[in-house]
């Protein structure tokens, strides 16, 4: 299917209320548009030229998240992809794909992580499979936050400890300094962040994603039957692609490797998320096709990765 013709694709830009504000809503890109973003390796790339993804997640009681982000971020095309996870997590993350770099989240050190440069791309990952009630890893984000010297995705449980004044400091010092953050949540992790950052919750989701893309000075992918992604120049874009069939457990993480791994190969945050969002989109359609939409499961996306890569290209 053609997801260009999709019905209910906007055509034409709309506005929603922010405030009393109107917020820009763009139409969601052309294939041709995304295709064009896909990081094909160069001909000479080696592993690191191809990026590396450094992932921080699964707590003891999620190393599945863990598994599904880091497999998503192999497969679009990150040259090395680390997971830094809970002790406990470790084996299970190792057993599920061997060719994954496992160490224990207590190894992480964002302060000695190399700058990315241009010839060796990187980007971190940070939040699938976090507990929320498991505060100890407040302090594992914030310094995340604090001290990651590339661009920084944050996702799940993380969302829920970012949510108060210190982590809208310091999202905002990384951009003063010029490092790109960018955030993935649901309706409810959404909910939260706007608590923390006194932003009114209860806005439409095209003007929240801007609200809160302003707010932390992030790109965000509000996610949701139409994922909107908004950085903080007020213009969002939506993403309608989409299926019911995306709605299981698991997917979130999924898509946080996306876009984590395109990051990591060294496309702009907003391009990414535009990018990661379709693919993962894409690739829903392509396993509800094989599967039906009852049958689809995280997993399956990863699975289903180059038939969306190949619906995008021409």
């Amino acid at each position: 299917m053609n997801a260009e013709n999709t019905p209910g694709r906007p055509r034409a830009e709309i506005t929603a209320p922010m405030h009393r504000e109107t917020v820009r809503v763009r139409p969601g890109r052309t294939n041709a548009e995304l295709a064009a973003l896909v990081p094909h390796p160069a001909a000479d790339a080696n592993k690191y030229t191809r990026g590396h993804l450094s992932l921080v997640v699964g707590s003891a009681a999620y190393p599945g998240a863990a598994c599904l982000a880091s497999a998503a971020g192999e497969r679009a095309g990150a040259g090395y992809t680390e997971v830094f996870c809970a002790g406990k997590s470790m084996i299970t993350v190792r057993g599920w794909r061997p060719s994954l770099v496992v160490r224990d989240w207590h190894t992480w050190k964002p302060e000695r992580v190399a700058t990315p440069r241009a010839d060796r791309p990187a980007a971190c990952v940070i939040g699938c499979g976090f507990d929320a009630e498991e505060r100890a890893l407040t302090s594992l984000l914030m310094e995340t936050v604090r001290a990651y010297p590339g661009p920084l995705l944050i996702d799940g449980g993380a969302l829920t400890l970012l949510a108060n004044a210190t982590g809208l400091r310091l999202c905002r010092r990384r951009a003063e300094a010029g490092l790109p953050t960018v955030l993935t949540p649901h309706g409810g992790e959404a909910a939260r962040l706007a608590r923390g950052a006194q932003v009114n919750e209860t806005l439409e989701p095209p003007a929240l994603a801007c609200a809160l893309a302003d707010a932390y000075r992030a790109v965000v992918a509000l996610k949701g039957p139409t994922t909107f992604i908004a950085s903080s120049d007020d213009t969002v874009e939506a993403m309608d692609r989409g299926t019911a069939a995306l709605a299981k457990a698991g997917t979130g993480d999924v898509l946080a490797g996306l876009i984590g791994s395109l990051l990591a190969q060294g496309i702009a945050p907003r391009d990414a998320a535009a990018l990661g969002c379709a693919l993962h989109a894409e690739a829903g359609r392509a396993a509800a096709d094989a599967l039906t939409d009852i049958c689809v499961s995280a997993e399956d996306l990863i699975t289903y990765l180059p038939a969306a890569l190949r619906a995008l290209e021409p």
